[in-house]
């Protein structure tokens, strides 16, 4: 994401040693504070969001996600190419 796109602002209080912490930490990045806090706290989202392991479902979404697990894969022309080729590297 472009700096020139960013139109919504986020407003944080810190101390004033929270603060220093994270201007020295983007500056050994060679970021500004702005852009260091926010790629950091995307990653750091990212990574909660993707890191979550239970689901908690109502009967109908459990059947239906159950179905969705037991039912026969869909033909995939592209993964069975790619499954059944040897890797150039192999050859």
């Amino acid at each position: 994401m472009e700096n020139q796109n960013r139109n919504i602002t986020i407003n944080i209080r810190a101390h004033q040693a929270q603060r220093d912490l994270i201007d020295l930490a983007a500056e050994a990045l060679g970021k500004n504070r702005s852009d260091f806090m926010l790629e950091t706290a995307c990653r750091e989202a990212q990574a909660i969001l993707l890191d979550r392991r239970l689901f908690v479902l109502d009967d109908e979404k459990f059947q239906e996600f159950m179905a969705i697990l037991d039912a026969p894969p869909s033909v995939n022309e592209n993964l069975r190419q790619l499954l059944t080729e040897k890797a150039p590297w192999d050859e």
